[in-house]
């Protein structure tokens, strides 16, 4: 505990030195005031967190956090718990979405088992961080051990302190776990104080009898332990997730290091909720990517009051549209960096004519 308490003193929130430079650069640029709309406002961002008037992203990598849950066992999921299993070996060979679109944008995907059941064979590229083969079923015992939680957290932390010694300074956010959505849930229910009725989905694709069952799980859960709001770690351990904990840890560690997070989904969402509930500037360092088809998201972003980068009707986790959208914001530094001011270009501006 002592660690992770020092990484998250160690946060502080973006600078602002730079706020009236950083516009008035973007400002002075051949072409109408700020008709290149939210692509200024992540350079705006990038400049501050970077601080500096010239950002330049040098490395760029998604963590795709895998761990099984015990809740599956409720059957609130389509699918079995061995696809855990059967999508990490999937990463591994380059076969799954993420890796295809991460490879198009010449990203970095690290894989790590931080709790899936079951142990896996030598594979090459596996990024081994096991806290616990699964959490336990919340229904019936807290998920996981307070010791497990923060394990869970370091490990996003310290995986990010690696990547950051290899000059990496963007992150994204992935995840893999069957069930995932029903801890989420939860974690989003307990915070906001949401009935899960109002915000479950149907995550892998459950029909409505399945979803009615899911958010009673959630609900007897959530009454069972009685979660505190205000208390990350608390959360975690009563209806969490290790891939939860472990994006949470990653979006701490990348606050701690000053460098940009691009939180992923629906999962990545509620590791992103965890994160603030650790430290509320870790927001000056997330971009979130996407507006997820699951229902609950919109209450998530809310929460955190953010607007997502995209809308693609997107609902896969993996780091999918942590992928997509780190390639705008690499190309908002290009706008900030690149783009001629109307002196240099020769052009007259509003205030010549």
């Amino acid at each position: 505990m002592k660690r992770l308490m020092n990484c998250i003193v160690g946060i502080r929130g973006r600078s602002t030195e730079l706020n009236q430079a950083i516009w008035e650069k973007l400002d002075a640029q051949a072409r109408p005031d700020r008709s290149l709309g939210r692509l200024e406002e992540f350079a705006f961002r990038l400049a501050g967190i970077a601080g500096t008037l010239t950002p330049v992203i040098n490395g760029k990598t998604i963590f795709t956090f895998a761990g099984d849950h015990g809740v599956a066992e409720e059957g609130v999921s389509l699918f079995p718990q061995e696809v855990t299993h059967e999508m990490v070996a999937n990463f591994i060979r380059g076969g799954a979405s993420v890796n295809v679109i991460a490879a198009f944008y010449g990203i970095d995907i690290v894989v790590v088992d931080i709790g899936v059941k079951g142990v896996f064979p030598e594979m090459s590229g596996l990024v081994r961080r096991k806290v616990g083969h699964g959490t336990k079923n919340f229904l019936k015992a807290p998920a996981m051990a307070e010791e497990e939680a923060v394990q869970a957290v370091q490990t996003g932390i310290d995986l990010v302190a690696e990547k950051v010694k290899q000059g990496v300074n963007l992150f994204g956010t992935g995840d893999m776990g069957i069930a995932n959505t029903t801890p989420s849930t939860a974690i989003l229910s307990v915070v906001t104080g949401v009935d899960p009725a109002e915000v479950a989905g149907p995550g892998t694709g459950i029909d409505s009898a399945t979803l009615k069952h899911k958010v009673a799980v959630i609900r007897q859960g959530i009454k069972k332990h009685q979660p505190d709001p205000g208390d990350p770690v608390d959360l975690l351990c009563k209806v969490g997730g290790f891939e939860i904990a472990g994006i949470a840890g990653e979006i701490l560690g990348a606050a701690m290091h000053q460098c940009p997070v691009v939180v992923d989904g629906f999962i990545s969402t509620a590791g992103a909720m965890i994160a603030l509930l650790f430290e509320p500037k870790v927001k000056d360092y997330i971009f979130l990517a996407h507006r997820s088809r699951e229902p609950g998201h919109d209450a998530m972003m809310q929460w955190i009051g953010q607007d997502p980068i995209l809308d693609l009707s997107m609902r896969l986790g993996e780091g999918t549209g942590a992928a997509i959208a780190m390639n705008l914001l690499v190309l908002s530094t290009h706008v900030l960096n690149d783009i001629a001011s109307f002196e240099a270009a020769a052009v007259h501006s509003p205030e010549q004519v």
